[in-house]
């Protein structure tokens, strides 16, 4: 596994993260001792950055973490977030980026993870009622008080980041990119690159799109998110599906997995990949996308194959966009 530094002056991480919120039944359900099983053998292969956040299972995430981990507290850079809730209408609930939510949902977060302090926290969305900068300043407050020890921001435009960076240093921008989403190689990409802020990529894997583990609809419990993306139904599913499998012929080349592939195309890039998946075997491989040195002529194929916007569908849906800023 190979290591770098969060933001400019972070501690150093593995360059393949863990996303927790498949510890938590977004994707169907959840058997807690499998959770147990995988988070640890992320661990145990190297994985150092461990991401989560308060709205994953309404805190079991958080929760399962903090039971697992809390006497190995000392081996991992952790994360989490906050300002995520929404409505039965799927809309943000208005105040969460105010600050005296902000250190209510810190504290609340730090409870649930046994911990005094956490590494990194991220405002996941932004607050349409509350301007970046009065959040920015809180959570600057809070990385002073030693409660954190930087801040992220998740799924803001590179305008947004300016101005919370103009408050107090980010640390790391999370959002959405794979070969399926190549948006914000655009704007954000070069924007983190010139402030020296890490920038982590959610869904590395298309959401399961690139693993293999989704090849049709039937493949999505009923309780599963993905139900309601476009990228997931109908013949968009299909476009998807045989842009995977072209992905996985070039892997099968390399004597490697389509996710170690892809994994490792994002770490050439520069960029921290965070995927999540519910079985160890998974996170083992995973993991060892950290050690490959792959040929820049296959990253070149890789993008050949899955050229920006390829993938067929919208990344959500009309209310999971909306809560996207993009200004």
């Amino acid at each position: 596994m190979r290591y770098r530094t969060l933001g400019t002056a972070g501690p150093q991480v593995s360059v393949v993260g863990f996303g927790a919120m498949t510890l938590a039944p977004v994707y169907g359900g959840v058997d807690e001792g499998d959770a147990a099983d995988t988070l640890l053998a992320a661990l145990d292969a190297g994985v150092t950055f461990v991401d989560t956040a308060d709205i994953y299972g309404m805190g079991s995430s958080e929760d399962l973490i903090g039971r697992m981990l809390e006497k190995r507290r000392d081996e991992f850079v952790l994360a989490t977030k906050f300002g995520g809730n929404q409505d039965e209408q799927g809309i943000l609930v208005p105040g969460m980026g105010r600050p005296e939510y902000v250190r209510r949902a810190l504290d609340a977060s730090l409870s649930r993870l046994r911990t005094d302090h956490v590494d990194l926290y991220y405002l996941h969305r932004l607050d349409p009622t509350t301007p970046i900068e009065e959040t920015a300043g809180v959570l600057g407050e809070l990385v002073e008080a030693g409660k954190i020890g930087g801040y992220g921001l998740s799924e803001v435009s590179a305008r947004t980041l300016r101005r919370a960076h103009a408050v107090h240093p980010v640390t790391a921008l999370q959002t959405e990119y794979s070969p399926l989403q190549r948006g914000p190689e655009a704007e954000l990409v070069p924007a983190c690159a010139e402030l020296g802020v890490t920038f982590v990529a959610y869904s590395p894997l298309g959401r399961g799109l690139l693993g293999g583990q989704v090849r049709a609809a039937g493949d999505l419990e009923a309780g599963d998110w993905r139900r309601n993306n476009p990228r997931f139904q109908g013949g968009n599913l299909e476009r998807n599906v045989s842009l995977a499998d072209r992905l996985a012929t070039l892997a099968a080349e390399q004597d490697v997995t389509t996710a170690q592939l892809v994994l490792a195309w994002l770490i050439d890039r520069g960029v921290l990949p965070i995927p999540g998946t519910r079985k160890a075997a998974n996170a083992r491989a995973n993991a060892e996308a950290g050690d490959l040195a792959l040929d820049a002529s296959v990253f070149a194929r890789l993008e050949e194959i899955v050229p920006p916007d390829a993938a067929a569908g919208a990344q959500g849906n009309e209310a999971y966009l909306a809560n996207l800023d993009t200004a």
